[in-house]
């Protein structure tokens, strides 16, 4: 309940800025799923909202206990047609996904990383840290990778998610 209610005030947050910014318009902040062989998707808020909701506690950069809230990499990529389970041998192994950010900045994760039968790791596209949404800083949506020793794959202010194939 904690969590929808929060989830809410998240999609009045944004929706209300994006409407201050340009009158007559609501520019909802969104980012691009793009799936090779699959879909290509933009998502925003309200879209973020139906998937299943995940939380993880990590350190941050500043070395701090931080619970951050949002959902699962796997599924974002799996709502564009990405293959994982036991679909996922041969061909699906040169997979990569690159997450790219507002100011240019990309990391890679290997798509083997992502999969179950390969490793229990765990990536999160987050929207909230310690029940606040992010800030204009790092948001509004972040990739955190906690098994990460270095955070250099915790991508903020993340504008596209794309797998791609290494040929």
């Amino acid at each position: 309940m904690k969590n929808a209610v929060f989830f809410i005030f998240f999609l009045l947050a944004f929706g209300l800025v994006g409407y201050a910014q340009t009158p007559g318009t609501v520019s909802a902040p969104t980012f691009v799923v793009d799936v090779e062989g699959g879909k290509t998707l933009t998502l925003n808020a309200a879209d973020f909202a139906k998937f299943p909701q995940k939380e993880v506690r990590v350190k941050d950069h500043d070395g701090k206990d931080t619970r951050y809230s949002g959902v699962d990499l796997r599924d974002i990529l799996v709502s564009a047609g990405a293959i994982f389970g036991k679909d996922f041998r041969g061909p699906q192994l040169r997979n990569y996904v690159v997450i790219e950010a507002a100011d240019g900045y990309r990391a890679v994760i290997a798509a083997a990383e992502l999969d179950p039968g390969f490793s229990d790791r765990t990536f999160v596209l987050a929207y909230a840290e310690n029940d606040k949404p992010l800030s204009a800083k790092n948001g509004p949506w972040q990739m955190i990778v906690p098994d990460d020793k270095k955070h250099g794959r915790w991508v903020r202010q993340v504008t596209a998610i794309r797998l791609r194939s290494a040929k």
